[in-house]
């Protein structure tokens, strides 16, 4: 059927769905062939070696197929072939330096995004008519070649997505006639050439990704045609320069995750560039206000993200002005000012992020106007007040979080009838009232999570009706009732918690039948009968059904067997005990609700905790069973004691905890007591030590404490001889601390103070997250800015700030001190009061000196142990000076000098953040294995 093909010019197959290999015949039979169009099928095997037969061929398209194998080296000799494109298959094979190119009329190549390796060959050089030539998305191991300057026909240059060393070089600015050049995603370093400005028609410049240093060059401001600018995730430093507003073409700015910083003037210059559709310069360390500067912007823009910075005030109301914009994210600044009523009139919103920020005052009542929205999230700020009646309007919202806020009163009935919800999180707020009775709009919702609120009255039994919930958390509520029948419906269930509630009755058998069903939370509530068997019951901890006194059952558990009561005698007891239990539920409910209705209404009241125990969910335990839980207080169970007492370990229900009993004759004892529960019952977070119960009687105080197995801080560093622990864990416990004394110091409108944080007083669960503990000296501030004197806090000295030490003078700022020390004592695993501290002598001096010269001489041997196994891992880096540098802000004698706990988890995360992209790249981790 070939046979009579001698004459044939062109195949035109592409697009056709083939699939299979080349035959090789195709090749044998049509030595005419100029042009081959095979592109975009499914073709696979090698490429046949019989192409080197076509001696007349001028293009050949094979790209986005299966092909694999390597390329036959008689493609690289046709010396009439102007276009090769091979790109989008599985081909390998090496590139040698000496790889030979005999291709005098190629003026078009395309290689990328298949598997090559080696060095990019340099026989292209020889190839003077390239004008487009694509290597990128391989896997060369090369520097960026000088001979790349001589090609003066190119006009595409991709080269990115390989392992590309070295520097940028300058010659790469005598490629005047290029229009796109492409080296991200490699490993180049180095400052950006000035010379990179020379190429005047460039309309695309991309070169994110790299380990680049230096500052943004202002000769890119000379890139007039230039439309996109990509510089993102390098190490570029300084501020951004304003001739990058002489860029008239700029349509988009990628410069986010590198060391940016300054003010937000650049923004003013940003205004001339009229064509401007996307702007990204989130993670760095932009300051100062967005207020004049975002208002002239070109109305074409879409997308304004400017995440994880230091922005001050806040969303400027002029933002209203860019009628187009789509996307807003100013996550994880310091904005404080509240929303602008004028954001309501942007009604091509459809992301609006303002999360982990300072953000006071109410959510505009007119945010219903916004039926664009499809994306809200309002978490981590002060906001306060009530979800307004018009979110009901937001008929395309997707995902809302409006978590660890200060909103208050009864979630409108509207927010449940929005379709196509599927992420709502309300958690960590003060919503009370009862649950609608029909939230069955929500019928895509795969997450719903309303924990740590003040909900009474059942879980509504329309709720078993979302049928696509994997997640649902109700937790630190007041719920009460039973677990509804309804719920059986939910058999797509993955996770569900319960807990902390009022929930009474049985645990029902359809929870054990949940396939998906992997975590389950059911502790402290009023559940009784017979624990289940099977499903997720099979390997459920105990501390998911602790607090249950009525259960039984589950011997592996703990609890008592099940009494085997006659049929008789139990008829009996309901037909006597249901009429007045329903009676005295009935009243305590409604006693609650008048209670929660007085606390709402003031918030004074609020504060106001007469039992350090309410809202937490489980009854106090006695003397007795605390006893015996200890083995009558056994010195073999103590964990540790000081200056409040003696913390022992023990067993309640069959679950390991750590019970803080308190000294007695010490009066500063019994007001630890009370300030603790008070700032326990008021501070919830992943990071901060969870108290499970109390006891308190006249003569005797204890606090039951979640126990944590794997010790504490102090003893990992300096008593475990067999732990070694790396950059990224030490990195990791760090911002686990910081996140909670952020959380302490500015998540609450009381302020909490520790005013004794240290290495013993960080505690690690199973899974070795840190908790802070021992809050018995925590002390609430009134004011924002507030500090007080109090001579009877003590401290612990080395850790201490000198206004403390010496006035008792406690801060935000104090607290700020100690962790700045605990900073320093991680990363050089020295105390404060190590002997070779003492006169001139600090932890903090020594590390400063350290700090102009080489860091070397204070880390840890540890550290520097696990950098010398691995050649990748060296102090050049740059991730140990950061880090060393907050330690020492943090410290500084002077507390106007040291910065906030907020700046401190904005800076972790970003170190953390960069390391973890530089160590996936590297593959190399700063530890010393065991």
């Amino acid at each position: 059927m070939l046979a009579n093909l001698n004459n044939l010019r062109a195949i035109f197959l592409n697009e056709n769905g083939l699939s299979g290999q080349i035959p090789p015949i195709l090749f044998n039979n049509t030595p005419s062939l100029e042009a081959i169009y095979l592109y975009n099928n499914s073709l696979s095997g090698p490429i046949p070696h019989s192409i080197a037969s076509m001696s007349m061929l001028q293009d050949l398209e094979l790209q986005g197929n299966l092909l694999s194998g390597v390329v036959p080296q008689a493609i690289y000799n046709l010396s009439m072939l102007q276009y090769l494109s091979l790109s989008s298959n599985n081909l390998t094979g090496r590139f040698l330096n000496n790889q030979s190119f005999n291709l005098p009329m190629l003026q078009y190549l395309y290689l990328g995004d298949n598997r090559f390796t080696g060095h990019i060959p340099s026989g292209l050089a020889s190839c003077q008519h390239l004008q487009e030539l694509f290597l990128d998305d391989n896997f060369f191991v090369d520097v960026v070649p000088l001979w790349l300057a001589g090609l003066s026909n190119l006009n595409l240059l991709f080269l990115g997505g390989n392992n590309l060393v070295g520097s940028i070089p300058a010659a790469l600015g005598n490629l005047t006639g290029l229009t796109m050049l492409d080296l991200s995603y490699c490993s180049l370093k180095g400052d950006m050439p000035p010379e990179l400005g020379l190429m005047r028609k460039l309309s695309y410049l991309r070169l994110g990704a790299n380990q680049l240093t230096g500052v943004i060059q202002a000769s890119l401001g000379n890139l007039t045609n230039l439309s996109e600018l990509a510089l993102e995730q390098n190490k570029l430093s300084g501020s951004v320069p304003p001739t990058l507003g002489n860029i008239a073409a700029l349509q988009t700015l990628y410069i986010q995750n590198n060391d940016l910083e300054g003010n937000m003037e650049f923004m003013s210059a940003l205004s001339n560039c009229r064509n401007l559709q996307l702007i990204n310069i989130g993670v760095n360390s932009f300051t100062g206000s967005l207020s004049h500067h975002m208002g002239n912007l070109t109305s074409r823009l879409v997308t304004f993200t400017a995440g994880y910075n230091k922005l001050m005030g806040g969303l400027p109301t002029t933002i209203s002005n860019i009628s187009s914009l789509q996307w807003i994210d100013l996550s994880n600044n310091l904005l404080t000012e509240p929303i602008p009523k004028s954001i309501t009139v942007m009604k091509n919103l459809a992301w609006l992020d303002l999360s982990s920020n300072d953000i006071s005052g109410t959510i505009p009542k007119g945010i219903g106007i916004l039926g664009n929205l499809e994306r809200l999230f309002l978490q981590r700020n002060k906001l306060f007040g009530s979800i307004p009646s018009s979110f009901g309007n937001l008929s395309r919202l997707e995902k809302i979080d409006l978590s660890n806020n200060q909103l208050s009163s009864v979630i409108p009935a509207s927010l449940f009838h929005l379709d196509k919800v599927i992420e709502l999180n309300l958690s960590y707020n003060s919503f009370d009232g009862t649950l609608h009775a029909n939230i069955s709009g929500l019928i895509q919702t795969y997450q719903i999570d309303l924990s740590s609120n003040f909900f009474i009255g059942s879980i509504p039994e329309s709720i078993g009706q979302l049928k696509m919930l994997t997640y649902l958390n109700l937790s630190h509520n007041m719920f009460i009732g039973h677990i509804q029948n309804p719920l059986q419906k939910l058999t797509n269930l993955a996770s569900l918690d319960l807990s902390f509630n009022n929930i009474s009755g049985t645990i029902p058998m359809f929870l054990a039948n949940f396939t998906d069903l992997t975590t389950l939370n059911l502790s402290f509530n009023r559940l009784e009968g017979q624990i289940p068997e099977g499903g997720v019951f099979t390997n459920l901890p105990l501390q998911s059904l602790i607090g249950n006194a009525g259960l039984c059952g589950g011997s592996r558990f703990g609890f008592s067997p099940c009494p085997d009561i006659p049929h008789t005698n139990n008829r009996h007891f309901l037909e006597i005990f249901l009429p007045l239990a329903t009676i005295v539920f009935g009243s305590i409910a409604i006693l609650l609700y008048l209670l929660i209705g007085k606390k709402v209404k003031s918030k004074a009241e609020i504060q106001n905790y007469g039992d350090p125990t309410n809202g937490i969910g489980h009854q106090i335990v006695s003397y007795r069973e605390l006893s015996r839980a200890t083995n009558n207080f056994n010195e073999d169970n103590m964990l540790g004691s000081g200056s409040f007492g003696k913390v022992f370990k023990g067993q309640l229900c069959g679950l390991e905890v750590a019970i803080k009993v308190l000294d007695m004759q010490s009066e500063q004892a019994k007001r630890s007591f009370d300030t603790e529960c008070r700032v326990l019952r008021m501070a919830r977070h992943r990071n901060l030590i969870r108290v499970l119960n109390t006891c308190s009687n006249l003569d005797f105080r204890a606090l039951v404490l979640q126990y944590m197995p794997n010790g504490s801080l102090e003893m990992l560093l300096h008593r475990s001889e067999s732990m070694h622990f790396g950059f990224l864990e030490r990195l990791n416990i760090l911002v686990d601390v910081s996140m909670a004394m952020d959380y302490l110091h500015h998540e609450h409108c009381e302020v909490i103070l520790h005013c004794d944080l240290k290495p013993s007083n960080v505690l690690f669960d199973e899974d070795m997250t840190a908790h802070v503990a021992d809050f018995g000296i925590a002390r609430l501030l009134l004011g924002r800015d507030n500090s007080m004197i109090c001579a009877t806090m003590p401290g612990t000295v080395g850790y201490m700030a000198p206004e403390y030490g010496s006035l008792g003078k406690a801060s935000r700022k104090s607290d700020v001190f100690s962790y700045g020390i605990m900073l320093l004592e991680v990363f050089t695993r020295r105390r404060p009061t190590d002997p070779m501290f003492g006169g001139e002598l600090t932890l903090r001096q020594w590390v400063q000196r350290a700090f102009s010269g080489e860091l070397v001489h204070v880390v840890d041997d540890q550290l520097l142990q696990g950098m010398a196994t691995s050649s990748c891992c060296n102090l050049n880096d740059g991730f140990l000076a950061p880090v060393f540098e907050m330690g020492l802000l943090c410290s500084n004698d002077s507390p106007d000098q040291r910065i906030t706990m907020s700046d401190v988890v904005v800076r972790l995360k970003k170190i953390k953040a960069e390391y973890s992209k530089w160590n996936a790249a590297t593959q190399c981790d700063w530890h010393h294995g065991d």
